[in-house]
This record gives structure tokens, sequence and C-alpha cells, in this order.
């Protein structure tokens, strides 16, 4: 079975993650960093917006970088949980939201059927947007 970013050891999620070798306070003493990440927050809002209003999601949850203060960086994503999006709508929530940004990537995960270690992740550091 081929490995996910959850498996893998520091060693591999160095050369796997390339802002990781950038000295992290060069990071968080950047204004255009700040900026970047209230832009993520703003889009991730509006996904949110789009995903209840639009396709019914009962609860949506942001995760993964956005969300940890040491941990976002420039090629960081906008990672985000919706509850109960009728699964024939799905993939029309996902075009409608990855379609928000050009400047960053955005993955909608369904929480009820990923893997049990990403639900994990997003029950423990998820915050409800």
């Amino acid at each position: 079975m081929a490995k996910t970013v959850l498996d893998l050891n520091k060693t591999e999620w160095n050369t796997y993650y390339p802002g990781y070798h950038y000295p992290k306070a060069e990071w968080f003493d950047s204004q255009s960093l700040r900026l970047r990440k209230q832009q993520a927050l703003r889009i991730a809002k509006q996904a949110s917006r789009i995903l209840r209003n639009q396709f019914g999601a009962r609860k949506v949850v942001l995760f993964g970088s956005v969300t940890r203060k040491d941990d976002f960086g420039p090629w960081s994503d906008i990672d985000l949980a919706a509850w109960d999006i009728p699964p024939d709508r799905f993939f029309i929530a996902i075009a409608a939201v990855t379609g928000l940004s050009g400047d960053f990537k955005i993955d909608l995960v369904d929480p009820l059927s990923c893997k049990p270690l990403l639900r994990e992740c997003i029950e423990r550091e998820g915050v409800e947007i």
C-alpha cells in the first residue's frame, strides 16, 4: 500500500515538504505571510457559506496548516471537511469551492468516509467555520 503524507517519518517529510527547510521564524515575521493566512481564512469562510447554503452542509470544519500557528507557510493549502453534503452533489461541491481561489489549493473531504487517521486529525485540530 502506498504511503500518504500522514505516514511519513521526519526524514521523508523533509524531502516531501519543500518549505520545511526554511526557518519558521522567517515565515512568521513576514507581513506577506500574515496577509496570506488572513486571505486563506477569508476564502475558507466563503467556502463554508457556499457549502452550507448551496449544498446543505450541516457543519464545515477547517483543519490543517491554516489552523496551526507554526505550520502555515508559503505553500499551505486550505483543508475543509463538510458533513451531510448529499453524495450525488459532493463532486459538484468540490468544484464550487476549488474554483474560489487561484492562490490556494482547496481540499474538501467527507469526514464520514475518509481514512480514520485523517478523521482523527479533523476532530483533534479542526475549527468549525
